[in-house]
């Protein structure tokens, strides 16, 4: 009497087919609609993680009618257990002569990754079949549910009839997959689809005749969704992506796309996975009926880690045209590229260090770029990042860049930037004063003079200082029968940099920053080392926070702030004095947690 509950575990796979994944995959980090469960909990206390083979089946009810060679009878809160496995049942029959057994009352089945309940089920122990009528099931893990009108097993094969699969409750509907058969091969971990339906709502916008998909993490070669368009410009744009399952640690993809107006591109990705490395490569290639010369694209992206400290990177990109993307980009950030950067470098960290040796290079990839603008080429680009305590209140430092700059039609030169600092750090739980004081120096050796310069050799030396200090005050509050703590903190950041001459210094690789909330507490207005912007100024900023007493959580904070100027600010791009008035735009900043989630 112990196999027939041994026939229904094949049943989890089958129903969890519905859903196109396997019993093992995680649930997503998202959720389409909101989850209640459509069925109860069975039955409480049943073990976790406990294997089912070799587990023993135990079968209890209520009353026990064995009629000697022929069936035995169980009826009355029947239940039978083995491992996380549990059936219920008002009467289970069992014929000994033939193997087969039958429950026509509600059947209820539960184990740690499905419940269910059906109408009917009847088994064949010799032929090792079951079948269940009038199906409603629960998966636990992600919140599926459905129902099914048939669902039968015969050994690793299993087949559904009339099944449903949706995340969202019966009653709301947002979303559903319907399928006329589900055939279901355990042995293979394949499902197959015949008629399958998915609905936002009550719309049907997907009609599947027939679908083959993996029931398990395994990849397969085989042929992807197509893809399938029509502009003006390229006629019927139609992709057949053909995966090739190549071995465990590498695969590829073929992504043959005939465009109507130009003609056949090929193109395809593949992707590879080592203990240290990991990488891909993307590739396409037309030649293009309605173009004088062949359109190509071409991107590698690499990874390898040596050791805990040191690791590489590469990402390179090349298009053969600024209308490339225009013409066969097939998402709004592919179509907008305007510039393509490609990089390679070695990248060491450790504690209190970060260094780096890379190549930056950058391709016009639009036709609203002319020729020319393109950044320089960083050919290479050096840095280094270096601090350590010397007192438990004292920080020493340094920051150094060396980069090589090169370009086809502007002149480039070297440049070489160091700025060793010290920082105190005194507080406590109310209050900070942090002072700094750093000393800049930025030298060139330049292939070229600056336009109107004859120096080959500037270079631009400055002392940076700052304080930077706040106060912290909180009071407790209640809001609506709730506990919570507001704080209020004013803060001061003074900053001064001596005013330097740019004129003979070239621009590289600068351009001014935004100008935000983080803009109140930086020491220079520029990104890159090209420019220094000189400082006399104070920036004044409050801000309040608002936390739950008991659980820690921010529900609001706002702030305000403004940079007041001692002495207008003189360093701009391009030699240009920027006009400042007494003081900087105000800046405002708020954040509002509505609920936990949002």
């Amino acid at each position: 009497m112990q196999r027939p509950v041994l026939a229904l575990l094949p049943l989890s796979l089958a129903i969890a087919c519905t859903s196109v994944r396997g019993a093992d995959t995680p649930p997503p980090s998202w959720e389409f609609c909101p989850t209640p469960e459509t069925l109860p909990v069975f039955k409480t206390g049943l073990p976790v993680g406990v294997s089912r083979e070799g587990a023993a089946t135990e079968i209890s009810a209520e009353q026990l009618e064995f009629q000697r060679e022929q069936s035995t009878v169980f009826s009355g809160a029947v239940e039978m257990q083995r491992a996380d496995q549990w059936l219920g049942s008002d009467r289970l029959v069992y014929w000994h002569e033939t193997g087969q057994y039958e429950s026509t009352g509600p059947v209820r089945y539960q184990d740690s990754g499905l419940r269910l309940i059906a109408q009917r089920l009847r088994g064949d122990q010799s032929n090792d079949r079951l079948d269940l009528r009038d199906i409603r099931y629960q998966m636990v893990k992600d919140n599926g549910n459905g129902v099914a009108e048939q669902a039968t097993i015969d050994g690793p094969v299993g087949r559904l009839r009339g099944a449903s699969y949706s995340t969202c409750p019966p009653s709301m509907r947002q979303w559903e997959v319907t399928a006329e058969e589900i055939h279901v091969d355990q042995e293979a971990a394949m499902a197959t689809v015949r008629n399958a339906t998915l609905r936002v709502g009550k719309v049907p916008i997907l009609w599947l005749p027939y679908g083959r998909f993996p029931t398990d993490d395994r990849r397969r070669s085989g042929i992807l969704m197509p893809k399938l368009g029509y502009n003006e410009e390229n006629g019927v744009d139609l992709t057949l992506p053909i995966y090739l399952n190549l071995a465990p640690n590498y695969d590829a993809t073929l992504l043959p796309r005939l465009l109507g107006e130009r003609g056949l591109m090929m193109g395809g990705e593949f992707r590879y996975l080592t203990e240290r490395h990991n990488g891909e490569i993307e590739a396409h290639w037309l030649d293009d009926d309605k173009y004088v010369d062949d359109r190509h694209y071409f991107e590698y992206q690499h990874a390898s880690r040596f050791s805990r400290h040191w690791s590489a990177r590469a990402h390179l990109r090349d298009v053969s045209d600024v209308d490339y993307f225009q013409d066969f980009g097939e998402s709004s950030v592919r179509t907008a590229t305007t510039l393509l950067e490609s990089n390679a470098g070695l990248y060491g960290r450790g504690l209190g260090w970060s260094a780096s040796l890379r190549a930056d290079r950058w391709q016009i990839a639009s036709p609203l770029l002319d020729a020319g603008t393109e950044p320089f080429r960083r050919l290479p680009r050096a840095q280094l990042e270096w601090q350590r305590p010397l007192r438990s209140w004292l920080q020493s430092g340094v920051v150094a860049e060396a980069v090589r700059f090169q370009h086809d039609d502007r002149s480039g030169g070297n440049r070489f930037d160091l700025r060793p600092w010290l920082r105190g750090s005194f507080g406590g739980s109310w209050w900070f004063a942090n002072p700094e004081i750093a000393w800049r120096y930025t030298g060139y050796s330049l292939d070229e003079p600056v336009p109107g310069g004859f120096d080959r050799s500037p270079s631009r030396e400055l002392p940076i200082t700052s304080f930077d200090a706040g106060l912290v005050f909180e009071r407790s509050l209640e809001w609506s029968g709730q506990p919570l703590l507001q704080t209020l903190e004013p803060r001061l950041y003074y900053l001064n940099v001596p005013y330097r001459d740019h004129d003979s210094i070239p621009l590289f690789d600068t351009r001014e920053l935004s100008f935000g909330w983080p803009g109140l507490f930086r020491d220079n207005s520029f990104a890159g080392a090209d420019r220094q912007s000189d400082a006399n100024q104070a920036t004044l900023a409050l801000s309040t926070r608002i936390f739950g007493a008991n659980d820690g959580r921010e529900r609001l904070s706002a702030s305000l702030g403004r940079i007041v100027y001692f002495d207008a600010p003189r360093v701009g791009l391009d030699g240009e004095l920027t006009e400042q008035p007494e003081g900087s735009a105000w800046v405002g900043e708020v954040n509002l947690a509505f609920a936990d989630n949002w």
